[in-house]
């Protein structure tokens, strides 16, 4: 073999060796996207029997009988109050730890003010809630049995990862929501709100850190979520959703990075994970294959690749759309509705958000 030659060999043998290490990188970057979904089903049960009305079937019955199978997509509404608010577009963040209960609570929480705020029961759009006090609240404060949680003094919830999402809602049921905004004298939570080392910390401590002796629950109790119910059912959810009110999922149903021609990502795998679920289309409308949840995640717009069309082509980056049959086996164990008022049916107008027609 010529010296030339040998040379081309080498150096393409460095080229793919490269190429295998770039390729091994990017696999590993998505693998280790955390999640933090730690199923409680004793800790579900728990918070189902101090609900007086724990189903959604019950507390949302005027909107179970009134729903009518519309197409629904209410992270328009997101879209649009960010804008609002903000004056740039709504780009979904990337939870840094195992941090996924408060981002799917999170989403949910501003993904249902931003309806109250488009149909006018709100006056101002919304301001993202921070993670960081959902994620402590939920494995420390919404844990104890005393009704005060706990003062930050000793570090209750330990430094692993994860919690569930009845957690989480009663957080906001029975405390509430703390927004990415500052709070002169507590804490700037506008810079830190969903931060790893901070959700850290407050994983650890509670709501609001070390030493925070109850200053951010008494803040959080200023904005409860008073209303939360179990969703159990593909009706219930779909009634949810048609009332404006958007729905957490947690479970350990994985699915495919990259979605089919229709914009459906397939189960594929585990995740014990939570998100959000924010839209629905039924096959009966004409613009689906069958019908379909739109689920709304956490680890950034780029984790998923779609290879088809996104059914909505206002869906955020970053979103997919899954089959009405896996979402049913998904929402069955800790899935919940979450209002700020009682659940009732609001005829809201799901065609004319940000001026686009479906």
């Amino acid at each position: 073999m010529r010296h030339s030659d040998a040379k081309w060999l080498i150096l393409g043998a460095i080229a793919c060796y490269a190429l295998l290490l770039l390729f091994r990188g990017a696999q590993v970057s998505r693998d280790a996207i955390p999640t933090g979904y730690v199923p409680d089903p004793v800790g579900v049960e728990k918070f189902v029997r101090e609900l007086p009305q724990p189903y959604f079937a019950q507390a949302g019955a005027e909107c179970v009988k009134r729903a009518t199978g519309k197409d629904v997509f209410l992270y328009r509404h997101m879209l649009d109050a960010h804008q609002a608010r903000y004056g740039k577009p709504f780009v979904v963040g990337r939870q840094q730890i195992g941090s996924c209960v408060a981002w799917g609570a999170m989403h949910a929480v501003y993904c249902g003010e931003s309806v109250s705020w488009a149909i006018g029961e709100r006056p101002d759009p919304p301001i993202m809630p921070a993670t960081a006090p959902i994620y402590g609240g939920s494995r420390v404060e919404a844990r104890q049995d005393n009704p005060e949680g706990f003062d930050g003094s000793s570090p209750r919830g330990g430094f692993s990862d994860g919690s569930y999402g009845a957690a989480a809602a009663k957080w906001l049921k029975d405390w509430g929501v703390i927004y990415a905004t500052d709070y002169p004298g507590v804490f700037d939570y506008s810079t830190a709100g969903f931060l790893g080392s901070r959700e850290k910390e407050e994983g650890a401590y509670g709501a609001g850190g070390k030493g925070d002796n109850y200053k951010v629950d008494r803040l959080a109790k200023q904005h409860p979520c008073r209303h939360v119910a179990k969703v159990s059912t593909w009706d219930e959810l779909c009634a949810a959703l048609e009332s404006g009110y958007p729905v957490t999922v947690a479970s350990s149903q994985g699915f495919a990075s990259s979605t089919n021609e229709w914009g459906i990502a397939e189960g594929s795998g585990s995740w014990a994970h939570q998100m959000f679920i924010c839209a629905v289309a039924h096959k009966k409308n004409g613009r689906t294959p069958e019908d379909v949840a739109c689920i709304g995640n956490s680890w950034g717009p780029n984790w998923i690749r779609y290879a088809g069309k996104k059914i909505d082509r206002e869906m955020p980056d970053g979103f997919f759309w899954a089959r009405r049959s896996v979402v049913e086996r998904m929402i069955r164990s800790d899935s919940w509705a979450i209002g700020e008022t009682a659940f009732r049916w609001r005829d809201i107008d799901h065609r004319n958000v940000l001026g686009v027609q479906p």
